[in-house]
């Protein structure tokens, strides 16, 4: 179903997606109606007690993930959240990045060379 919607930013230029999820009416779906009509009925089917931790903040909680594994800047993955102060998407989202010290680790030797090309020692 499409619907046109501010993009990039609240009053932004108008874009026509089509929805993902909608009501029985053809409408988008807030997700209050979304977790008490779909979400929370097929966690009971599938026999998973509905908790902050199968709720649908844990897929917020997901998706954050895998940007920050992946590299995406902070500043940017606020702004996908909307949130207004990246300093607060920094303090909530910090223990989502568990490869940071590979990461690190990996961006010196780049600069520095790695022991096993022998331009840095241990």
């Amino acid at each position: 179903m499409p619907v046109t919607l501010p993009w990039e930013m609240p009053g932004g230029p108008p874009v026509t997606v089509n929805l993902l999820v909608h009501g029985r009416t053809n409408v988008a779906i807030d997700r209050h109606t979304f977790n008490r009509d779909y979400w929370h009925p097929a966690l009971s089917a599938a026999g998973i007690q509905s908790s902050r931790a199968t709720g649908m903040h844990a897929l917020r909680h997901f998706y954050a993930s895998v940007l920050l594994d992946a590299g995406e800047s902070v500043k940017a993955l606020s702004e996908y959240l909307g949130h207004a102060d990246p300093g607060f998407t920094l303090r909530t989202y910090t223990h989502l990045m568990p490869t940071s010290e590979d990461r690190t680790r990996r961006a010196v030797d780049e600069v520095l060379g790695s022991p096993s090309n022998g331009l840095a020692t241990a």
